[in-house]
């Protein structure tokens, strides 16, 4: 069948709305018609630099939509139901099995090497194969992915709010609260108020940490954190954020939550949390240089990386839309909809700052 996608054709160019050809579903796959998709910041990491992702392929991560047709194999999914689209992995490895996906040992393979397992990709333009990136490629109007990759959701909540759970939103509450897991009235700093940010704050009010504190350079963001949870609020263009979490804390807080990956904020976060605390880097992050003896080690701290939140989505994801319809999550609060043709304005905005988590509409796949 034909559907029309938003392809990256090279490294950095702009996305390109085409026809493309969507291969029937193999026995254990399924096809959703897309009803939405985020964007996500991995998604311009994956266009921009060099090697993450064989391209020309069809990126997009954060999908939800409606299940249309299920491969001979498929017993978990009907046809109808609601479904987010959540990242890769095997099912079978040592992590998997013990509850860790996002740590699976195929997760990169499996995520950013262009094929489904099996080695197929069921994308292609003009009979040239299109990469597929997370087992979706959600910046199509029609995606085939592995049936275990989905889970389906409830249908009385609008379907088009929830693809960001898939990533963005699912890696900062559940860095907070599958990771971290603070006690009520522990501090925590979360560096970077964007959603994975802003999802770490929200899910931080839920557990009931005290103080929480926001660090980014946009003060409409900063607003919008106080809104969402936040306790406190500080710019960090100023070269003082360190020394005023001390002032307020006495000793630093015992959690921190990076997303920004940028080398100076990482030694902020570490430099911020008291002894024995930990950082949770979450964000794109290249080379930091560190003092291991003297911001790590001698007081005991630990940073750890966290992957989609060190979530089971088919558990997580449903309690975060439990969280939502009770009012204790709003992330509809970080949305703005856009139209699939304007995805590179989606782009802009969100590199920007100008918007917090864009979300794509998808239109009638039939051509």
């Amino acid at each position: 069948m034909q559907t029309k996608a938003a392809i990256t054709f090279g490294v950095g160019k702009p996305f390109e709305i085409h026809s493309i050809q969507v291969a029937p579903v193999q026995s254990d796959e399924i096809r959703i018609k897309m009803v939405a998709s985020g964007v996500c910041h991995t998604d311009a990491v994956a266009r921009d630099l060099e090697g993450v992702f064989p391209l020309p392929g069809i990126l997009g991560h954060e999908g939800s939509g409606i299940v249309e047709a299920v491969g001979a194999g498929v017993n978990t999914v009907q046809v109808g139901d609601h479904v987010v689209l959540s990242f890769a992995n095997c099912h079978r490895c040592d992590h998997c099995l013990s509850g860790h996906p996002t740590v699976c040992a195929e997760f990169n393979p499996l995520n950013f090497g262009g094929f489904l397992e099996g080695g197929h990709t069921p994308y292609s333009l003009n009979d040239q194969p299109l990469s597929i990136f997370f087992g979706q490629s959600s910046f199509s109007q029609t995606v085939v992915t592995k049936a275990d990759n989905v889970v389906v959701v409830d249908k009385d909540v609008d379907l088009a709010l929830l693809g960001p759970l898939g990533c963005g939103i699912q890696t900062g509450a559940g860095t907070v609260l599958n990771r971290l897991r603070p006690k009520a009235n522990e501090g925590i700093v979360v560096f970077g108020a964007g959603a994975v940010g802003l999802s770490a704050i929200m899910a931080a009010k839920v557990v009931g940490c005290y103080p929480i504190i926001a660090v980014d350079v946009h003060d409409h963001r900063l607003e919008l954190a106080k809104e969402l949870g936040a306790t406190h609020l500080m710019n960090g263009k100023t070269d003082e954020v360190v020394a005023e979490i001390h002032a307020l804390t006495r000793i630093g807080t015992p959690y921190a939550v990076e997303t920004t990956g940028v080398p100076v904020v990482v030694k902020q976060a570490l430099a911020a949390i008291k002894p024995l605390g930990t950082v949770a880097i979450v964000g794109f992050t290249g080379d930091v240089t560190l003092n291991i003896q003297t911001e790590l080690m001698a007081e005991g701290k630990s940073m750890i990386g966290v992957i989609e939140g060190d979530s089971i989505p088919k558990i997580f994801i449903p309690q975060l839309i439990s969280l939502y319809k009770q009012g204790k999550f709003p992330f509809d609060r970080l949305v703005q909809f856009y139209e699939l043709e304007q995805i590179n304005q989606a782009f802009e905005d969100s590199a920007s700052g100008a918007v917090i988590k864009p979300i794509l509409r998808m239109e009638d796949s039939s051509l």
